[in-house]
C-alpha cells in the first residue's frame, strides 16, 4: 500500500481546510466527532507546520475536512495517508450496477427506462429496452418512438428466441433479458466508442439485474404491464394470470417451459411446479371450456393442488385432495389433469392423471404419447404411472385445445401435428418450445381457438448436481 509523505499531506489537508470554510474551532469539533483526542493548540500547530500527529489523527482531521467540502464544494478532498478508493465507483461496470441499483430504489415501474439509460452512460453505451408482449408475437419497445420488434423475424427476436446474445454488423449488441431464467425481453445495446471485448459480460450483468427489477417493480405498478398488453384481459383471464408461476423455472437438473394461449381470453386451464434439489413435481389443469365455471372449476383444482403439495403430502394424496374439493362443485364442468412427480437424482417419473390427454415423452427427437389409461376423474382410485426418463428427455403436458383446435375446414390440429412439432423443436429451450407450439396451435385455428391452448415442457438435464 502507497502512503503519502507525511509533509504533502500536511500541506494539502492545510490548503482544503483553508476552502472549507470552517473556524479552527468548528474543525476541531468535526474531528473530536470522529474520536480525535488532541487539542485545539495542537490541531492549530500541526496545521501550521510546528508538530506532527500520528497517522489515525492525521486521516480523522482530513475525513473532517472532506465531510465539509462535500457539503460546499464538490470533488476536491484532503488526501489520507494512503489511497483509499471512492466510496461509490465513478465509472464502469459496477457504477453501471450500483446507479441501476440506486436509481431503482423506490421507483415507479415506468422509470426503469431512464434509470437504465442513466447506467448505460457509465458504460459508455446507448441501452434500449423492449419487452416480449404477453402473447408472445412481439417485442415492445419502453423508448418513446421505437418500433416493436417481431418476435419471429428480426435479430433482436431470434436473440430472444435462444435467449442469446449476437452482434450485428453495425456493433450493435442484442442480450436477452431474463429474471433468473425467464425471458422477459432483450437490451439494444449501442456503444460510443467501439466494441469492448468485456461489453457482452458486462451488459450480462446488466441485464440480469435489470430482469429481477422489472419484474419487481411489476407486482407494485402496472406502467410496465400496460406496455405489454396489446389489449384488455377479461376478468377471469385476469384471475388465472395472478394464479400461475412464472412461464419458466429451472434448477441444475431440471428446467420447466410453459405457454398458455389466447393470454387475454384465457379461460379454462393452469399449471403448477415446484422445483427442489431431489425433485421436481409438476401439475396441469384443463376443462376444455371457457366459461366462468370452468374458470372457478380450474382455480379451486389449481389451490388444492398447492394446498396438499405445501402441506407435504403424497402425489397419490394430492390427487385425492384434487378430488375431494372438486366434489363440491357439482353443476361445474370436469376438471381434467395431471400430476407428476419427478425424481433428479434417479430420472424416475411418477404419474397421476384424471380424464387428460396422455402426456408425451419426446426422445432423440422422436415424440411418444404414454399409453397407460388415466383415471375418469380426479380422486378415482388409480395406480401411478412410473417409467425412468434419460437425460435429454422431453416430459410435454398438452391441453385438450391443443389437439382440438379445428382449422377452417374443421380439420383439428392434432395428435400428429403435436407429435412432429415436437420432434422439430427439441433442441430448443423448453420455453421456446411450448411457445412455438402454441403459437402453430393458433395459426393452424386462424389467429383464434374456442379452447385454451397450454402447453408445460420439463427436460431433465445431464448435468450432475453439484454436491
Amino acid at each position: 500500500m502507497r502512503f503519502l509523505p507525511e509533509e504533502e499531506q500536511r500541506r494539502l489537508i492545510a490548503a482544503c481546510f483553508t476552502r472549507s470554510e470552517l473556524t479552527l474551532e468548528e474543525l476541531w469539533m468535526r474531528y473530536f466527532a470522529l474520536g480525535g483526542s488532541l487539542s485545539l493548540l495542537e490541531l492549530d500547530a500541526y496545521l501550521n507546520g510546528l508538530v506532527t500527529l500520528p497517522r489515525v489523527d492525521r486521516d480523522m482531521l482530513a475525513h473532517a475536512v472532506n465531510e465539509r467540502l462535500d457539503e460546499v464544494t464538490g470533488p476536491a478532498r484532503a488526501p489520507y495517508s494512503h489511497s483509499v478508493p471512492d466510496a461509490k465507483p465513478l465509472h464502469g461496470p459496477l457504477k453501471a450496477l450500483v446507479d441501476l441499483l440506486e436509481g431503482a430504489h423506490r421507483a415507479p415501474p415506468e422509470r426503469l427506462p431512464a434509470i437504465v439509460a442513466e447506467a448505460g452512460r457509465a458504460l459508455d453505451l446507448k441501452i434500449g429496452v423492449y419487452l416480449a408482449d404477453y402473447d408472445q408475437r412481439t417485442l415492445v419497445p419502453l423508448r418513446p418512438g421505437a418500433a416493436a420488434l417481431d418476435i419471429e423475424t428480426t435479430v433482436a427476436g431470434d436473440v430472444f428466441r435462444h435467449a442469446g446474445t449476437t452482434v450485428t454488423p453495425d456493433g450493435t449488441l442484442w442480450t436477452v433479458l431474463l429474471d433468473g431464467v425467464e425471458r422477459l425481453g432483450v437490451l439494444e445495446i449501442v456503444p460510443d466508442d467501439g466494441a469492448d471485448p468485456a461489453l457482452r459480460e458486462q451488459c450480462r450483468w446488466l441485464a440480469t439485474l435489470l430482469g429481477h427489477l422489472v419484474t419487481i417493480t411489476t407486482k407494485y405498478g402496472d406502467g410496465l404491464d400496460r406496455r405489454r398488453r396489446h389489449r384488455r384481459r377479461d376478468s377471469a383471464a385476469e384471475l388465472l394470470w395472478q394464479s400461475l408461476p412464472p412461464l419458466t423455472g429451472a434448477t441444475e437438473r431440471v428446467v420447466v417451459g410453459v405457454s398458455v394461449q389466447p393470454a387475454y381470453d384465457l379461460s379454462g386451464t393452469v399449471f403448477d411446479y415446484a422445483l427442489s434439489e431431489e425433485r421436481a413435481q409438476l401439475a396441469m389443469f384443463d376443462t376444455g371450456a371457457r366459461t366462468r365455471s370452468a374458470n372457478t372449476a380450474v382455480v379451486t383444482a389449481l389451490t388444492a393442488y398447492r394446498a396438499a403439495r405445501h402441506a407435504g403430502a403424497s402425489l397419490d394424496e394430492q390427487f385425492a385432495a384434487v378430488g375431494a374439493e372438486l366434489a363440491g362443485l357439482p353443476d361445474a364442468p370436469a376438471v381434467g389433469g395431471v400430476l407428476a412427480e419427478l425424481d433428479l437424482g434417479t430420472g424416475v417419473l411418477r404419474l397421476l392423471g384424471a380424464g387428460h390427454t396422455a402426456p408425451l415423452i419426446v426422445r432423440d427427437g422422436t415424440a411418444t404419447p404414454m399409453a397407460e389409461p388415466a383415471a375418469p376423474r380426479f380422486g378415482a382410485p388409480h395406480p401411478a404411472t412410473r417409467l425412468r426418463l434419460e437425460p435429454g428427455d422431453l416430459l410435454t403436458f398438452c391441453s385438450r385445445g391443443v389437439a382440438e383446435t379445428p382449422d377452417g375446414a374443421g380439420e383439428p390440429f392434432g395428435r400428429a401435428r403435436i407429435t412432429e412439432q415436437l420432434g422439430r423443436d427439441a433442441g430448443e429451450l423448453p420455453p421456446e418450445i411450448a411457445r412455438r407450439l402454441t403459437r402453430a396451435v393458433l395459426a393452424h385455428g386462424g389467429g383464434g381457438s374456442r379452447q385454451d391452448a397450454g402447453v408445460l415442457v420439463a427436460r431433465l438435464e445431464g448435468r450432475q448436481p453439484v454436491s
